[in-house]
């Protein structure tokens, strides 16, 4: 045998053995499954025919018939043998000739057909998918409006004679006396509306694909209309839940794990607390991150510690904060201690221990008049954490992501003040901020 003669062979063994056959009128092979179901009209059995075949510039479809030999009733379905396509489609056709109305239509059971001349329209999942024609869609319809007539005719004969009006003029479309407009608008993809002139373009067919609402991807069953009401569950469910992920210890090196958690801090914003715990060497750390952007401002807190109960207000020191108390004439700078969220007295003694831990200040290499003045310092220090001695608290954030707790909220506490300001050159540079382009960034002239 030839090359070629075994390329057809392949080709005819493939279309033999493929599942969905092209559609055609010349495939004597291409025959429907029959299968014997129960008649819902009669209830005798009758006969379902499926054909599985493909549609020329389409794609796969199933088209079921079923007919009942006992009381002629019979049925007429599609569906498609794909899937939900990412997009909806709309196919929009004026029709102008008897030649439109033959235009072959897969009209699946979510599409809405519409001829707005006449403001009329067949709503979605009203009828069941159907493989028909332009002429096909308008009999069926006129089939609908006229089985209950003979009802309306003896209940109400007014609007029984605007629905014959109606109908005449659905009639009078098929003739196409003048033409007019049919709309296919299908939110699943699946529709087709035949192209005679197909691969080429159709003038007179306009196909658009567009954008899923979310209400259409509830009625598809894609996305429930409690989407909304989902993510914000979701988000809630985050912020009463721990999460948990493994790391190293900075100490030992051993696995460690390290405990998030969003928290809501009152009358301020969301912040991220972590917390490490290694079970091999005992060490603990914990560390805050805001949850938020840089404030247009910075932030400048000070706090008259006048009671000890001062020392139980909670504090939110960013890694951008520095610490300043005029009394003992100390400065803490910015990304000492990290991010920390804790009480006025815990974040006072954690300054102690890093002065107290300091070889160079308390240790051999410190010199006496040095390690006086640091004992003296350190003794101050632990007599404003006792509350035995009054001192101001200052926290200077330019990030503005620091916190000091107003025990008086929401009214104004007469211990406490908030100063908001204009950060300076250096402070944004510190920031990163002088280089940051938020805006016109996709432009060539911002890069």
């Amino acid at each position: 045998m030839s090359v070629l003669g075994e390329a057809a062979a392949a080709r005819e063994g493939e279309a033999v053995g493929s599942l969905f056959r092209p559609l055609s009128a010349e495939d004597d092979e291409q025959r429907p499954a029959e299968i014997e179901s129960l008649c819902m009209n009669c209830f005798r059995n009758g006969v379902t025919r499926l054909l599985l075949t493909r549609i020329p510039f389409f794609r796969e479809v199933v088209v079921s018939s079923f007919t009942c030999a006992a009381c002629a009733w019979s049925n007429t379905e599609i569906q498609s043998a794909g899937r939900i396509q990412e997009r909806g489609v709309r196919y929009t056709l004026a029709v102008t000739s008897r030649q439109d109305m033959n235009r072959e239509v897969v009209k699946t059971d979510c599409a809405t057909a519409q001829i707005p001349e006449l403001d009329f329209e067949i709503p979605a999942f009203s009828q069941k998918g159907v493989l028909t024609t332009i002429e096909g869609i308008i009999d069926r319809a006129v089939a609908g409006l006229e089985q209950d007539q003979p009802e309306r005719r003896a209940l109400d004969k007014e609007v029984a004679s605007k629905i014959d009006e109606f109908i005449c003029k659905l009639k009078q479309l098929k003739e196409v006396h003048s033409p007019f407009t049919f709309v296919l608008d299908d939110p699943s993809g699946n529709s087709f509306v035949e192209n005679p002139h197909a691969p080429q373009r159709d003038d007179a067919l306009m196909v658009t694909h567009y954008r899923r609402t979310r209400q259409q991807d509830a009625q598809l069953g894609l996305e429930g209309e409690e989407s909304d009401e989902q993510a914000a569950d979701a988000v809630e469910d985050l912020r009463n839940e721990v999460l948990q992920f493994n790391t190293n210890c900075p100490t030992c090196n051993a696995p460690a794990s390290t405990n998030m958690k969003l928290v809501q801090i009152p009358h301020f914003k969301e912040v991220i607390i972590m917390a490490t715990n290694c079970d091999s060497c005992g060490h603990r750390t914990n560390e805050v991150k805001s949850g938020g952007a840089i404030e247009p401002q910075g932030t400048r807190i000070t706090l008259r510690i006048t009671d000890p109960s001062d020392l139980t207000r909670d504090v939110l020191k960013s890694e951008t904060c520095s610490v300043e108390i005029p009394e003992l004439e100390f400065e803490l700078g910015m990304g000492a201690l990290g991010g920390k969220f804790t009480t006025l007295e815990g974040l006072l003694k954690d300054i102690g221990e890093l002065v107290e831990r300091n070889p160079f200040t308390l240790g051999d290499s410190s010199t006496p008049s040095r390690t006086e003045k640091l004992q003296e310092f350190v003794g101050k220090l632990h007599e404003i954490a006792e509350g035995k001695m009054q001192a101001h608290f200052i926290m200077d954030d330019p990030a503005g992501n620091s916190y000091l707790q107003n025990v008086y909220a929401p009214e104004e506490d007469p211990e406490l003040t908030v100063e908001r300001y204009e950060r300076t050159f250096e402070q944004n540079e510190a920031l990163g901020l002088n280089d940051m382009k938020t805006e016109g960034y996709e432009s060539p002239s911002g890069r």
